[in-house]
């Protein structure tokens, strides 16, 4: 993810509605398997590069590890409509709706580069401090992720919510819902096909389990 290199915009995040008891809905995150471009460390963020087979083993038990943090209770899904969060959410037993607004944080000139790549042209550069020429900003992400956890609010009333997408706006995603900027996003690993569980404790936003593991397959 890109953000420019200014002060980061902090303040709430969006106000998700407040729970009774333990027993309340709560935000599934899950980032998609493996792909060739994350293993190599690639920016992918408008390529629709598809699971390497290890990928697609890890979506599958990602999947056994939301039915044991779950049960069978109904969810709605949402998936970015890139193939590799499509795919994902199949492989793990999930029927997701397509959300373009959970595709991944728009690297522009830097699409398809690692990070030593882009420090050649741009020293010290990481993906939460400087911008990417032609992509998205962090305002403009910061807009697209509240959007989402807006939708996410009036999900919730009705059961969890399963959010499946990618490493960089899933990680704002998260700092969006815990009231901070989404250069905070940085502060919150998110490995392929890990999930990330947030709640809400008497209106607070709350990290329940951060970066759960998919058990790797044998």
């Amino acid at each position: 993810m890109c953000a420019p290199a200014v002060r980061p915009r902090r303040g709430p995040g969006p106000r998700l509605p407040a729970v009774a008891d333990s027993a309340a809905h709560r935000i599934f995150v899950l980032r998609h398997g493996e792909t060739e471009w994350s293993s190599s460390g690639r920016h992918t963020g408008r390529t629709d590069i598809p699971l390497t087979e290890r990928g697609e083993r890890l979506a599958v038990a990602a999947g056994e590890t939301l039915a044991r943090l779950r049960g069978d209770a109904p969810a709605v899904v949402l998936a970015s409509p890139r193939q590799r969060a499509r795919r994902t959410a199949e492989l793990a037993g999930l029927r997701p709706q397509e959300e373009p607004l959970l595709a991944e944080w728009d690297y522009g000139d830097y699409e398809g580069l690692t990070t030593p790549q882009i420090r050649e042209h741009a020293p010290g550069w990481t993906v939460w401090t400087h911008p990417c020429p032609g992509g998205e900003s962090a305002d403009d992400v910061t807009a697209r992720a509240d959007e989402v956890l807006a939708r996410a609010a009036e999900l919730l009333r009705d059961g969890d919510v399963v959010l499946v997408g990618h490493g960089h706006f899933s990680r704002a995603l998260i700092a969006r819902r815990l009231g901070l900027a989404v250069t905070d996003g940085v502060r919150f690993a998110l490995d392929p096909a890990g999930i990330t569980v947030l709640g809400d404790e008497r209106g607070v936003p709350q990290l329940e389990r951060a970066n759960l593991p998919a058990p790797e397959p044998n």
